[in-house]
């Protein structure tokens, strides 16, 4: 597992805790960590997961919907139709 740390240095002691926890929590689906160490008492921790599928939810016209491929066309015009806005 590929482990980066930014800003700093940590021990190898609290290096391993870090991957023990990413790995205790996560399981086989933990990829890599990125630490940054930000002052003497604060770190955060990122952790990249690999093969964790997720569903797309949507909200159209007041219903959460997964996948579109059982729409009727004009369900499907409308949300082709629709204004995206970026965040």
């Amino acid at each position: 597992m590929k482990i980066e740390v930014k800003g700093g240095e940590i021990s190898s002691k609290e290096l391993l805790w870090y991957q023990e926890h990413g790995q205790e929590k996560f399981g086989t689906a933990l990829d890599s960590m990125e630490i940054t160490i930000l002052d003497d008492d604060t770190a955060e921790v990122k952790y990249n997961l690999v093969g964790q599928p997720f569903e797309r939810i949507r909200r159209i016209t007041g219903y959460l919907v997964g996948t579109m491929d059982r729409w009727n066309n004009a369900k499907q015009a409308e949300e082709r139709d629709r204004v995206k806005h970026d965040v």
